[in-house]
């Protein structure tokens, strides 16, 4: 299985009851189709969603083009920018391109 098959859709109308509502580590990235730093990050989020699948992270992608209610509340304004949220709470942000060790250690911190 791909990375990305791991990988879903968030949506505003969504984001509660798959985010907010889950337990465990939920990751999710917030992004946009014309962002070139969120295609670069893109296969590093597809990778290690796969990576700790068996660990139980999910991982999402929120479009904030189409989903301004969500990006908004947390108040995302760079993109590419990653929420990492425990059992339902927000407990981390990273903004901007960032390598895919820096992501795992990150991921390792909370999950």
């Amino acid at each position: 299985m791909a990375g990305g098959d791991r990988v879903f859709e968030v949506t505003d109308q969504s984001f509660v009851d798959e985010i907010e509502s889950s337990t465990g580590l939920a990751v999710v990235d917030f992004w946009a189709a014309w962002c070139g730093p969120c295609r670069m990050v893109a296969p590093i989020v597809a990778d290690l969603a796969e990576e700790y699948a068996e660990k139980g992270l999910k991982v999402g992608k929120l479009d904030v083009d189409t989903n301004q209610g969500t990006a908004s509340r947390f108040g995302i304004r760079s993109i590419p920018t990653i929420l990492f949220f425990k059992d339902g709470k927000h407990v981390d942000t990273v903004i901007g391109a960032v390598s895919k060790p820096f992501l795992q250690a990150k991921i390792d911190e909370h999950i």
